[in-house]
């Protein structure tokens, strides 16, 4: 907390910093600093606090770490990978499970949801004085309350013991800040969800060319539903993700907009952002501009440099487009194995061992090569900045938070974990795998647990969300232990030191605390 939760201590001298925001409804793009105490005087200014708030759900840290490829290293389908064993540390350990309070990505992961976080809750301070229209004023508030909620769930999954704070604490309070059980943070996230759910001011649909990325009712929804399904409460899981998924699986969802892509593919192309596939997705820019004086401060996707093939060169017309990377979190020998016969296959893995050995394309293999590369995200030199700034810092691909694809496979699984209707979980699950295929033929899945896990496996690979998963099916111990994962205390990450020194939190018993 001395370092990190010092974001939440808010007085008259505090600054409130908003980079420019990664989403494209934002056309404020303010820089520099803004005095707290004298901000929040309009709208105009109400909204660059909103703006602020949705920056954070693309939090990139300077050491390069972001959610997804922190959750990657610590998953069974890749390794970290780089230029060494040094070479990301964080990312390294989590990797082979030698993390601890000092080394390892909980500490960016904290830092980045708390200060989320605190944006939210200054903004939920300020808006009750703003002048402005009263219906405006309640969707930003139900925006922000929402957000928060994402925020609070991404660190009671990762942390478990975690203060709750949802008003500004007093600078000489912050290291008085308590921790306080799971159960008391998912009620939170539950109350501040139904609230805006009841409250009506967020739309169901919005102006992608204005407002891509602000949440729709579905997102809210879709996010309720998420958080049901890790707190085993499958009826009320089912229930809401019914609600974004509509009435025939693998038909459109009228109310919201929602639909499967026909082609998976179609899914990771630069230019296809905000589809009829996207429920919450994190904007990126190629024109922010950003610089290696402040790598976190930049708009651009970190992943695309991050998991492109080292030294890559094309042999040949051709070879794809691929720009040389940093080979990080590369796929691993068994997940390529897996999926090889699967039609996502090429859409998902950049397979360089076979372009090099065919003569069209050459790499230098980085630390712990594979030759399997992550394909969904990997950049390519038509998206090179045309902004300024550092290329590789850059590059514009979104980034799926939630999309159709994920609901439906979450909501078979509340259907078939609590014992609910399994036509429709098949249902579900065999239109998500038809897509797969996309021949014209129904690819027909029986609604069973195993079922459900190669499918999330194959179809949301590489997304940050298979290590997730493992722990939630109690799976982990089994699939992980080879890397090193321990049952009973890898399921969680520890507590950053930087926050226990001098402050009243608590170390998780797991990591030899009394938490």
């Amino acid at each position: 907390m001395k370092k990190y939760l010092k974001y939440l201590a808010v007085s008259a001298a505090c600054m409130l910093v908003v980079p420019a925001c990664k989403k494209s409804f934002l056309s404020v793009t303010p820089k520099g600093t803004n005095l707290e105490s004298q901000y929040y005087r309009n709208q105009a200014e109400a909204f660059t606090g909103l703006v602020a708030v949705y920056d954070i759900m693309g939090y990139q840290s300077g050491g390069d770490i972001t959610k997804e490829n922190a959750m990657d290293a610590g998953s069974d389908d890749h390794v970290a990978g780089g230029g060494g064993s040094g070479d990301i540390t964080d990312l390294q350990v989590f990797n082979n499970y030698t993390l601890n309070e000092t080394q390892g990505p909980g500490a960016a992961l904290w830092q980045g949801n708390y200060q989320g976080i605190f944006r939210a809750n200054v903004l939920l301070s300020k808006l009750p004085g703003v002048p402005m229209d009263a219906g405006l004023k309640n969707r930003y508030a139900d925006e922000t309350k929402a957000l928060r909620a994402y925020f609070y769930f991404d660190l009671v999954r990762l942390f478990k013991n975690i203060p709750l704070i949802l008003q500004e604490v007093p600078s000489d309070q912050v290291d008085n800040v308590l921790q306080v059980p799971p159960a008391t943070v998912y009620a939170q996230i539950e109350n501040d969800l139904k609230s805006v759910i009841a409250s009506k001011s967020i739309p169901d649909k919005v102006d992608i060319t204005t407002d891509g990325g602000r949440l729709t009712m579905g997102a809210v929804h879709a996010l309720l539903g998420k958080v049901y399904l890790y707190e085993k409460k499958y009826t009320e899981s089912a229930a809401e993700l019914a609600i974004v998924n509509g009435s025939t699986p693998g038909q459109p969802n009228t109310q919201y907009g929602y639909s499967l892509l026909p082609n998976f593919a179609d899914l990771w192309k630069v230019s296809n952002k905000f589809n009829a596939e996207s429920i919450l997705e994190v904007g990126h820019s190629s024109k922010s501009g950003g610089n290696w004086d402040c790598s976190a401060c930049t708009e651009g996707n970190l992943l695309n440099i991050m998991v492109g093939p080292r030294g890559y060169t094309a042999k040949t017309a051709a070879a794809p487009d691929y720009i040389s990377g940093w080979s990080f979190i590369p796929f691993t020998k068994a997940f390529f194995d897996f999926i090889h016969n699967d039609p996502r296959n090429k859409a998902t893995v950049a397979n360089l061992d076979s372009l090099k050995a065919a003569g069209i394309a050459d790499y230098s293999p980085g630390y712990d090569n594979t030759g399997f590369f992550v394909g969904k995200f990997a950049g390519h030199t038509a998206d090179k900045t045309t902004g300024g700034g550092a290329p590789e810092l850059n590059y514009p691909q979104n980034m799926y938070e939630i999309r159709l694809a994920d609901t439906y496979l979450m909501e078979a699984e509340a259907l078939i974990a609590g014992n609910g209707n399994l036509s429709r979980a098949a249902a579900l699950m065999t239109a998500v795998h038809t897509r797969a295929y996309n021949d014209g033929t129904t690819h027909a899945l029986a609604a069973t647990m195993a079922n459900i896990k190669t499918e999330r496996r194959a179809e949301l690979a590489a997304e940050g969300h298979r290590w997730f998963d493992l722990v939630r099916w109690g799976d982990a111990p089994a699939v992980l232990g080879y890397k090193g994962f321990k049952a009973g205390r890898n399921e969680i990450l520890p507590i950053p030191l930087n926050d226990l020194n001098a402050t009243k939190l608590k170390q998780s018993k797991e990591y030899g605390g009394t938490l």
